[in-house]
């Protein structure tokens, strides 16, 4: 993290999403001269506002708002707040968006996917809020790259001019080979782009298919099964240190709140009425 005069500025990738630049900055007397990129700009003002000329006009981002700039468009940025602006961003190499084209199967050019430029959509805001700390906490591919798919679909069905694909198959031979391959690496579970071409489907199609045929996305059940597995365990008498590091948690804090939101109750906790219970006293 760069600081400088009350600004900050971090600028990274992540190996799951090789291919997308990422920012996260404070601006407060940063002026961008007239540019481009050569890939869109997706960003967020988490705080503050920013004021910045595109396609001829002038425009107020407030917080809250998302800001979009097609590729090779001139546009320029500086403070319209007195503190500056906070803000969020995803720059998307063009390799990296033509793969996700592909995978949607939409041949349109995407190169002008976006009429306007300033969009006022809380739900699409957090969502890719979320995306972007996760990529910038760290965290598990499958979650990474199943998030990013899902957040680009809800982006370009919202406000791009493409043709979107159809509802998802079912695929269930793919559904349930995959469920095994996730059941046999809890711990270190594969990217949802090696899951999908073990199962010999297109990420996109299949964290779909996933979702369709279980209800939720892929990441999410597994968490699901790392949970009841780890009641499992605590049953058995492990301790919550030992479950975390077994089955791939972060760490026993991960554990604990992933466990209570399930079962309302925290692992130790909830081995420690197991040991009270008479069955249990009577091993």
């Amino acid at each position: 993290m760069t600081e400088l005069a009350g600004e900050s500025i971090h600028f990274w990738q992540t190996p799951p999403l090789t291919g997308v630049e990422l920012l996260s900055a404070r601006y407060i007397e940063q002026r961008f001269v007239p540019h481009v990129h050569d890939g869109f700009v997706i960003g967020m003002i988490v705080d503050g506002a920013q004021r910045y000329r595109y396609r001829g006009a002038d425009h107020l981002a407030p917080r809250g708002t998302l800001v979009l700039i097609n590729p090779d468009e001139v546009h320029t940025g500086s403070k319209g707040h007195d503190q500056g602006w906070l803000y969020r961003a995803f720059y998307p190499q063009n390799t990296r968006l033509d793969s996700l084209m592909q995978e949607l199967e939409i041949s349109t050019c995407a190169t002008h996917a976006f009429s306007e430029t300033l969009y006022r959509d809380p739900d699409l805001v957090a969502g890719f809020y979320r995306l972007h700390r996760l990529l910038e906490n760290g965290g598990e591919a499958l979650e990474q790259q199943t998030l990013w798919r899902e957040m680009m679909l809800t982006l370009f069905a919202r406000h791009a001019k493409l043709r979107l694909p159809g509802d998802a198959g079912r695929e269930p031979v793919a559904i349930a080979w995959a469920k095994e391959l996730l059941l046999t690496h809890l711990a270190a579970p594969p990217s949802l782009e090696a899951l999908a071409e073990a199962v010999h489907l297109s990420p996109f199609h299949f964290a779909r298919c996933f979702r369709k045929a279980t209800g939720l996305p892929p990441h999410a059940w597994l968490m699901q099964q790392r949970i009841a597995r780890a009641r499992a365990l605590l049953r058995e008498g492990c301790v919550p240190v030992q479950v975390a590091t077994q089955l791939g948690f972060a760490d026993q804090s991960h554990l604990s709140r992933q466990f209570k939101k399930v079962y309302g109750v925290g692992p130790r906790a909830y081995r420690d009425a197991g040991a009270q219970s008479p069955v249990a006293r009577g091993r």
